[in-house]
C-alpha cells in the first residue's frame, strides 16, 4: 500500500508539472524606408496559424505556418498598388503538455506602407 501511495504521488506531481511554453521570434527587413516617400496605411496588422503535434505526429511545417499566418493577415487588408509590408515580425509560441502534445502558434505582424 505504501508503494502505491508513493507511485500515485509521483504520477500526480508529474502531471501537474508537465506543461511549459517557449516564445521566440524575429523581425525581417521587408521594405527600404530610408526616404520620406511613403505613408503608413495601416499599422500592426496580424495573422496567426496553429499546428498541433501528438507524439511528434501532425501539424504543418514551419514555412507553411508562416505562410498561412501571412495569408490570414492579408485577408483583412489586401495590398493595393504601390503598397508593401514593412516592419514584418514573426513570433512563435510552443506549448508542451505532458511531453506528449505540442501546440505551435505562429503570429505574423506587419505595417502596410504606400509609396508616393
Amino acid at each position: 500500500m505504501k508503494n502505491f501511495i508513493t507511485i500515485f504521488a509521483i504520477t500526480i506531481a508529474g502531471f501537474m508539472t508537465g506543461c511549459s511554453a517557449l516564445h521566440s521570434g524575429y523581425m525581417a527587413n521587408s521594405a527600404a524606408l530610408g526616404s520620406n516617400n511613403f505613408s503608413y496605411v495601416q499599422m500592426n496588422m496580424q495573422g496567426t496559424s496553429t499546428a498541433t503535434y501528438i507524439m511528434g505526429i501532425g501539424g504543418l511545417a514551419k514555412k507553411t505556418l508562416v505562410n498561412e499566418a501571412k495569408q490570414e493577415m492579408l485577408k483583412s487588408n489586401p495590398l493595393q498598388s504601390n503598397q508593401t509590408l514593412a516592419n514584418l515580425t514573426v513570433n512563435w509560441k510552443s506549448s508542451y503538455y505532458l511531453g506528449i502534445v505540442v501546440i505551435t502558434k505562429c503570429t505574423v505582424t506587419a505595417d502596410v506602407v504606400e509609396f508616393k
